[in-house]
């Protein structure tokens, strides 16, 4: 498994259409090179690593530090694939798109004969281990799913933390040899600007006995919620230490009993046996798990980890001028000498 995560600026401007129609252009033909001479596995793992997917936006013109280069890539990418039938399909998007993520996926998995509901529940875990395993300040509203006709994927998802006013891109890359563990230690190849020094990191190595105690305590729905309403009262406890947890004192954390007690009782009733078919639950959300992790760490001294899981080429100018205005005539002789590449390298069968 290769993952990573940038970090850029919030954008919240509109990329214009010409240069959308030219971004769809230049990612079709770039893909079909790639996926021609490369094949579509390796297209697959490039666009999985953060750097070459940053650097594959820029060459595209868009600003290289904005998050609408994650939007706006992925959705050129989408079509350009459509487009072009290179075997390669792209699900999902942002906002109300990546909820459309199901029934794409659905769609073109009957399309490629296999199994679409497996590849629906991949794509909500991964979402969930992004959004709850991992509480970074950062709440994912960009969703793409990347599926190859053999059954192996990418996504890529990107979250927004509106006090920072920034937005953080979660790489994934999956094949049939390593989707034995998702939540043990996923993402590498990190870069990010903002790296914080409390985040509540389940998917770390170090947090893997608190995370399996999670599942226990699940279990045992009346134990659990006795120990969550000691936990909620404010007093100081002898085993309480006065640590940051996240971004906030731990004994500042404070929980609607009511809705977590309906919330545990409805967990424990479908008996989970692992952290993901805990996450795949209706309901369970990241402020449930950071409850149960409190719980495993506070009172039954499994540590978790703090440890942040985070750690540029321009070709034709950038949207907002930056490092200069989108050259447009380049721009058009780039896609113009690439599809001329295409064509002779297919009639003379290089590729």
């Amino acid at each position: 498994m290769k993952t990573g995560t940038a970090t850029f600026t919030l954008d919240y401007g509109r990329c214009p259409k010409w240069l959308f129609e030219r971004m769809k252009k230049l990612a079709g033909i770039m893909s079909e090179i790639i996926i021609e001479e490369f094949g579509e596995e390796e297209f697959l793992k490039k666009i999985s690593d953060p750097v070459w997917f940053q650097a594959f936006g820029c060459a595209l013109a868009f600003d290289w530090n904005s998050s609408g280069l994650t939007v706006t890539t992925t959705a050129a990418l989408k079509e350009a694939l459509r487009e072009r039938e290179l075997g390669i399909y792209v699900c999902g998007g942002k906002g109300k798109t990546s909820r459309k993520t199901p029934e794409e996926l659905i769609r073109i998995s009957e399309k490629l004969g296999i199994d679409g509901e497996k590849y629906v529940k991949y794509s909500r875990l991964i979402a969930k281990i992004d959004n709850s395993l991992i509480q970074d300040g950062f709440t994912i509203y960009h969703h793409s799913f990347i599926l190859t006709k053999k059954g192996n994927f990418a996504v890529i998802q990107q979250g927004m933390n509106t006090y920072y006013g920034l937005a953080r891109r979660y790489h994934w890359y999956v094949n049939k040899e390593n989707r034995k563990d998702l939540t043990l230690e996923p993402h590498t190849g990190i870069i990010s600007d903002k790296i914080f020094k409390n985040v509540l990191n389940l998917t770390h190595k170090e947090s893997l006995e608190n995370k399996n105690l999670i599942v226990e305590l699940i279990n045992s729905p009346k134990d659990l919620i006795k120990d969550i309403n000691y936990l909620n009262k404010p007093q100081k406890s002898l085993f309480l230490p006065d640590i940051e947890f996240k971004y906030h004192p731990v004994l500042n954390e404070k929980f609607d009993l009511n809705r977590l007690k309906k919330t545990i009782e409805k967990a424990s009733f479908l008996e989970p046996k692992t952290i993901e078919d805990l996450l795949l639950i209706e309901g369970v959300g990241p402020k449930i798990i950071r409850a149960l992790s409190l719980v495993g760490e506070l009172i039954y001294n499994k540590p978790v980890s703090k440890i942040d899981p985070a750690r540029y080429t321009f070709a034709h100018g950038g949207k907002d001028g930056t490092p200069y205005p989108v050259d447009r005539k380049t721009y058009d002789e780039t896609i113009k000498i690439l599809e001329k590449a295409i064509k002779i390298s297919k009639q003379n069968k290089i590729f």
